[in-house]
Order: structure tokens, then C-alpha cells, then sequence
């Protein structure tokens, strides 16, 4: 597939590398919503006890995304084999499974209806399938109890053991995501375990194996370069991936890694329409966006 870097020019121009600022700017503040679905859908949660990692990671987007009947689950556990120093996830050995996870999600699903579900998962880099053939069962039981509600995985590298990848291909979800997080030159820094080329490798043999729709996603304010997202996006584009999503890194705890740089909208404006004209048929570019943002759209 051809590159095009012609609208390069365009996004650089009479445009100064964003200062790194201290405090939060107000455009990251977010709205609370109160329509009645989120309210319904949020008495279901906590009558139940149901987990979602809309509410576990503090998703900005949480009212909107259940306002319009999407949630997203996390699978396998609550502890990440890996230790990427974006992520608040805890991590250590992983737990042992629940046999009946993958029934409790489909359940919730049914009793939450949900138009669009999105289902991701931490690295369990300690089990022999990376927890493949759990991501089978759990799309196999939501499609048994919930035949009309479309399904969105974001899923792990699995370590680039192409046969544990070859499960989530057969299922053929609606739409496979998996993040390439940053750009290439500082993956190792923010995703130690993890390789950039990896990580292409399971996007181009997800869209080879059948998945119709493919879908990355991209934190800026790491220190990356406005040259190097692009490059990363062309990259994106050669492997035929269909939906993107930017957002502003934030800081989970003083551990973390710190933000280089809060990003301008007017950037993240600019890497939407760079994005279009690469190609992607939806780009989801904002300093509040997160992977599953407006994800029931993409479908």
C-alpha cells in the first residue's frame, strides 16, 4: 500500500512544538452526564455487582458510552503479567482463572442489553494459550445469551504465538483491536515486554486471517514527536487497519511515567484529518478519547 505523506507539510505548518505544561489545561475537563440510560444502566452495575473497566479504570467517557448502551469488561483476572509504566493495571503473578467468568460477562451483557460490547483483558503472559482459549469462551457465551448485540475485542500480542492469536480469528468478532500504544522509538520505555513491529505483525495477520474490521489506538504526551505519530500512522495504514484512536496520556500515579507534553485540540484535530486522508474510515482523535470511545460507531 502506498504511503502518503503529502499532507506532512500541512500539519507542520506555522505550528510550534506544543510546551509542557504543569498543571491540567481546562480542556480536560470532562462533562458528567445524568441521561436516564446511564442511570439505568449504572443501578444494574451496582445492584449486581458487576464489574466493568469503565468504572475500575475511570473512564472520562464512562456516562456517554453507557448512555448510548456500550460497556466495556476486562477479562482473565485483575492482575497483568506485564509492568507497561502507562498502565495502572496491577501487576504480579496472574491469578487463576474463573471457570465461569466467561458466563458471568455474557450474563451481564444480557442484563445490562447492550447494544455493543467491548471486551479486553490483561497480559497473562504466565499461561500457555495467553488465555486464548478463555477469549473463545467468553465471545462464544456473550454471542449464545446476546445474539444481537455486536462484540469488540481489544486484545494482548500473545507474546507473537501466532496459533493463541488464530482463536480470536476464528471467533471472528464484529471488530479485533489491538493498541500500539506509542511510537516506535520509545515502546520499549512505555511497553517494556512488548515490540512495536510485534504488535504490527498481529494487526496484519488479524486483517489477513478474515477480521473485517481492525482498530489501533495511539497515546500522545509521552514525548513523541509529531513526525514520529505520522510515521506511526502510516504504519497503521499498511496493514490495512480501519479505525484509530488518539488520546492525551494522563498519569496514573506519581510511578508512572510523567507527561511530556499536554497536547493542544487543535493537534488532535490535525491528526484526525491527517488520518482520514490516510485512509482510516474512523479516526477518534481527542485529548479525552480512549480506545473504546464511541466504539458502537465503528461497527
Amino acid at each position: 500500500m502506498a504511503f502518503k505523506f503529502q499532507a506532512m507539510a500541512n500539519l507542520f505548518k506555522n505550528k510550534a512544538d506544543q510546551p509542557v505544561k504543569i498543571g491540567k489545561p481546562k480542556w480536560l475537563k470532562s462533562k458528567i452526564s445524568s441521561g436516564e440510560e446511564y442511570k439505568k444502566l449504572k443501578n444494574i452495575v451496582d445492584e449486581n455487582n458487576l464489574h466493568t473497566i469503565c468504572q475500575s479504570g475511570k473512564c472520562p467517557n464512562q456516562a456517554e458510552c453507557w448512555g448510548v448502551g456500550t460497556a466495556t469488561f476486562m477479562i482473565l483476572g485483575n492482575t497483568c503479567t506485564r509492568s507497561c509504566q502507562f498502565c495502572n493495571v496491577a501487576t504480579g503473578k496472574g491469578e487463576e482463572l474463573d471457570p465461569f467468568e466467561p458466563l458471568k460477562i455474557a450474563r451481564s451483557v444480557e442484563l445490562m442489553k447492550l447494544q455493543h460490547c467491548v471486551i479486553t483483558s490483561v497480559d497473562r503472559d504466565d499461561l500457555a494459550d495467553g488465555g486464548a482459549n478463555a477469549w473463545k469462551k467468553t465471545v462464544d457465551l456473550i454471542r449464545k445469551y446476546n445474539p444481537a448485540t455486536t462484540i469488540e475485542t481489544l486484545i494482548p500480542d500473545f507474546k507473537g504465538e501466532w496459533e493463541n492469536l488464530q482463536y480470536i480469528i476464528d471467533v471472528k468478532p464484529e471488530m479485533v483491536s489491538h493498541n500500539i500504544e506509542t511510537v516506535e522509538r520509545i515502546t520499549k520505555e512505555v511497553r517494556i515486554q512488548a515490540k512495536y513491529w510485534r504488535s504490527i505483525e498481529v494487526l496484519d495477520r488479524l486483517k489477513k486471517g478474515g477480521i473485517q474490521r481492525t482498530k489501533s489506538g495511539i497515546m500522545v504526551g509521552l514525548g513523541e514527536t509529531k513526525a514520529e505519530v505520522i510515521k506511526t500512522m502510516n504504519d497503521l495504514r499498511s496493514v490495512d487497519v480501519n479505525i484509530l484512536t488518539i488520546g492525551q496520556y494522563l498519569q496514573p500515579t506519581k510511578k508512572h511515567l510523567p507527561v511530556s507534553e499536554f497536547v493542544h485540540p487543535d493537534v488532535f484535530a490535525e491528526y484526525k484529518n491527517f488520518g482520514m486522508e490516510l485512509g482510516f474510515t474512523h479516526v477518534e482523535s481527542g485529548p479525552l478519547v480512549r480506545s473504546s470511545y464511541h466504539a458502537e460507531r465503528h461497527i
